[in-house]
């Protein structure tokens, strides 16, 4: 599950020196909400998000008068103007868990994907959601996820795996998750109809079914 599968490639960029109603309307046209700042070689030098731009634009709340010599700096002002330089980024080996560890500690909406320096992509959190989608067979045709009590034995996935295979029951994903408040579980995603008849074999053979989606 590395970046380099699930990223956006070739990522729209910016130059420090681009105006921002120009920087604006890229963001409004691609229904993008940010955009890697590069210098002549391609290489980061910033972010730039629709927050900075709303942030630099006028308020509502100003006369006509102000707003109008605000406008009048705004297309004056160059991205570097309003740009973050502290860019926290990615790699094309980085792993779906390194993006979500990131996302989650410092509330970014994206991270640029970085190769020797250069931007070859930019990750988002719609991009990992996508990826996650996929990686967990999440709207699969046939697909059910079930989910049995775990009793906290060693051979508890093996019996598990031995009885779909006897049974022929296709199963795509296996988790075995701990939880101090629900309990711990094994989550099973199959790929079947016969959603009764799995059940009843899982409990014939001694598992305890938790829940089903």
């Amino acid at each position: 599950m590395y970046i380099s599968r699930h990223m956006t490639t070739d990522p729209i960029t910016v130059s420090p020196a681009m105006h921002l109603p120009e920087a604006r309307a890229l963001l409004n046209d691609y229904h993008f909400r940010h955009l890697p700042v590069v210098d002549e070689q391609g290489v980061l030098v910033g972010m730039l998000t629709d927050r900075d731009l709303r942030s630099a634009y006028p308020s509502s709340v100003l006369s006509d008068s102000e707003s109008r010599l605000v406008y009048e700096r705004v297309e004056k002002t160059e991205v570097a103007e309003i740009m973050s330089t502290d860019c926290i980024s990615l790699t094309p080996d980085a792993t779906l868990d390194d993006a979500l560890y990131l996302f989650d500690r410092d509330q970014m909406g994206a991270l640029p994907v970085l190769e020797d320096g250069q931007v070859v992509g930019i990750f988002s959190i719609r991009d990992l959601t996508a990826a996650y989608k996929t990686s967990f067979g999440v709207g699969e045709k046939g697909a059910v996820l079930i989910g049995l009590d775990d009793d906290g034995s060693e051979t508890i996935l093996t019996r598990l795996v031995t009885l779909f295979e006897k049974e022929r029951i296709p199963f795509t994903r296996l988790l075995r998750i701990k939880n101090k408040t629900d309990g711990d579980a094994i989550y099973i995603r199959i790929n079947t109809f016969k959603i009764a008849a799995v059940l009843e074999i899982l409990e014939d053979n001694g598992f305890s079914v938790k829940r089903f989606v």
